[in-house]
C-alpha cells in the first residue's frame, strides 16, 4: 500500500449540467447539457494517454451529471479497470452539498433504468442516500464531516492513483474544509496528494494539498451555492 503522501488524487468537477446554465434549481438531479457532453468527450481526449492510462481506481458521485461525466469522460479508464476486476465505485458521500432539487440524486431504481448507466454497480445508493438528512444534511457541520469522511476513505484505499468525479461546492469542502467559492471549472481536473501521512495526522483531517491542474475543458459555471448567493 502506498504512503498517503505518495498518492495522487485526481479531483474532477462534472461537465456542464442543465442547472448551470438555466439557473433553474428545481430541475431534479440535473442532466448534462449537449455542451456538457462535448466537454466530457474532450476530457476523454485530453486524459486518455495520461491519467486514464495510469489511474488505479475510478470513483464518482451518484448524481446523473457526475455519472454521465464518468461514462463519457473516462471510458478508457473504466474499461481497463473493469477488465482488471475493479468496477467504477459510486460513492454517495461525494454528492453535492445543497438540498435543492438540482443537487438531489435520483433513487437507485430510476438510475438503473437508464441505459447510459448500464453495467455500473449502483448498489451503494441505498434508500435515503438522497434524503439530504442526517449524514447527508445540507448543514455546515454535516458537510464538513462528510468531506472529512471522504478524505479519510481516499487515504485508506490501497490504490496509489485515484480519479474522483464530484461537484464544485463539495470539492471546495473536500480540499479547503469550507465553501471558499473558489472557481472550479466544468470538467476541470486537479491533482492532489495528502499533506500528512496518517501516523502524523493528529487531528485525523486527512488534508489534501494541491500538486497541479491537469486539464480544464469548460468554464467556471456557478454552482447552486453561488447562484443562490447572488440572487
Amino acid at each position: 500500500m502506498s504512503k498517503a503522501t505518495e498518492k495522487r488524487i485526481y479531483l474532477t468537477r462534472h461537465a456542464e449540467a442543465e442547472h448551470n446554465v438555466s439557473e433553474d434549481y428545481t430541475i431534479r438531479d440535473a442532466r448534462l447539457t449537449a455542451r456538457g457532453r462535448q466537454q466530457a468527450a474532450a476530457l476523454n481526449e485530453a486524459t486518455k494517454d495520461t491519467i486514464q492510462a495510469v489511474a488505479d481506481l475510478l470513483v464518482t458521485s451518484g448524481l446523473r451529471r457526475t455519472l454521465s461525466t464518468t461514462v463519457v469522460g473516462f471510458p478508457i479508464l473504466r474499461k481497463r479497470l473493469e477488465a482488471e476486476g475493479k468496477p467504477v465505485v459510486v460513492l454517495p458521500q461525494l454528492q453535492e452539498v445543497n438540498d435543492l432539487p438540482c443537487d438531489t440524486g435520483s433513487d437507485r431504481d430510476v438510475l438503473e433504468a437508464d441505459p447510459e448507466y448500464e453495467g455500473i454497480d449502483l448498489s451503494t445508493l441505498v434508500p435515503r442516500w438522497n434524503s439530504k438528512q442526517g449524514f447527508y444534511a445540507a448543514t455546515e457541520e454535516a458537510i464538513r464531516a462528510r468531506a472529512r469522511w471522504v478524505r479519510r476513505w481516499l487515504r485508506a484505499r490501497p490504490e496509489r492513483r485515484i480519479v474522483v468525479v464530484s461537484h464544485g461546492d463539495f470539492l471546495r469542502y473536500l480540499t479547503k474544509g469550507e465553501n471558499t467559492h473558489e472557481p472550479w471549472a466544468n470538467v476541470e481536473v486537479r491533482e492532489f496528494t495528502f499533506a500528512p501521512d496518517e501516523a502524523d495526522d493528529g487531528e485525523g483531517e486527512a488534508w489534501l494539498e494541491p500538486v497541479k491542474r491537469v486539464v480544464q475543458e469548460g468554464e467556471p459555471e456557478p454552482t447552486s451555492s453561488e447562484q443562490t448567493r447572488s440572487s
